[in-house]
């Protein structure tokens, strides 16, 4: 098992219950989606999952540990071995590229290794590699403060791409992205997932690309889930449901019209994927 929640529920100091009651597990391998409109705890559900928040109630178990139960450098270690990516990443401005996607590493690195990779960046073919599959290259020695906010989102998407962790958390990973590198993107988290066995959690707004890459769909509503189903059995009315405290589906739902039946995009509506320019 990847990880399991139960029962878990959280209040954040402003008296907000973030999460109520979610029961949520996963094997090693799997591929989740997790979908709802806003404020619907997708961003909080991810911290637990990544041994950011503590709940306040349930039991949470991670790559086999419970966090909570931890001493510091065993808590240090198992968040090693967790790789997030932000909607907005905390990459410092005049970090270069480089050495903001080698920092994927220094968790599993000794203190001397990872100080001299802030002077001198010891895996440059590395960090050429990830950096490629996202088509930013050539930005290698680039500052971060010279970049777009689509090529950061994708720099911290390389960050963890370089970690290699056991469980991979996306949160909103391509909202920053036209829909041609947002499909690119998904796909280089997807091939990751596959090539080391991570387990890969992502929350998507845009409900299309949901149902386009993950074979498994949780939706998320006023901090709770309300459904955890196999992609081929959510139906348009159970999305319509979900989102209608906005309205119906968002507005990627229906810029390109799903074949909701088996949980991808209508033929005519697929865009063929391309090495992507970079923005």
């Amino acid at each position: 098992m990847s990880f399991s929640l139960d029962k878990v529920g959280l209040v954040h100091p402003n008296g907000h219950r973030a999460l109520q009651g979610v029961s949520f597990a996963a094997r090693a391998g799997d591929r989740v989606a997790v979908i709802g409109p806003s404020g619907a705890g997708k961003t909080t559900l991810l911290r637990v999952l990544g041994a950011a928040l503590r709940p306040g109630e349930g039991a949470v178990q991670l790559l086999g540990e419970a966090p909570w139960r931890l001493a510091a450098p065993a808590l240090r270690r198992l968040r090693s071995r967790i790789g997030t990516v932000h909607q907005s990443p905390p990459i410092a401005p005049r970090l270069r590229v480089v050495t903001a996607v080698l920092s994927g590493r220094l968790g599993q690195w000794s203190a001397m290794r990872a100080l001299a990779s802030l002077l001198r960046p010891s895996d440059l073919a590395g960090a050429h590699e990830v950096l490629a599959r996202l088509s930013l290259e050539d930005r290698l020695f680039d500052r971060c403060d010279r970049l777009s906010g689509g090529q950061l989102q994708r720099v911290g998407i390389a960050r963890v791409l370089y970690q290699r962790p056991a469980l991979l958390l996306a949160d909103e990973p391509v909202s920053a992205l036209d829909p041609t590198l947002a499909d690119a993107t998904l796909q280089q988290l997807v091939a990751q997932s596959e090539s080391t066995g991570a387990t890969l959690v992502a929350s998507l707004h845009a409900v299309d690309l949901a149902l386009r890459w993950f074979p498994r769909i949780v939706g998320m509503r006023d901090g709770q889930v309300v459904f955890d189903e196999p992609v081929g059995n959510v139906t348009e009315s159970m999305l319509t449901a979900l989102y209608a405290s906005e309205g119906g589906l968002p507005m990627q739902a229906r810029e390109r019209p799903l074949d909701i039946a088996s949980g991808a995009l209508a033929p005519d509506a697929v865009n063929t994927i391309e090495r992507p320019d970079c923005l």
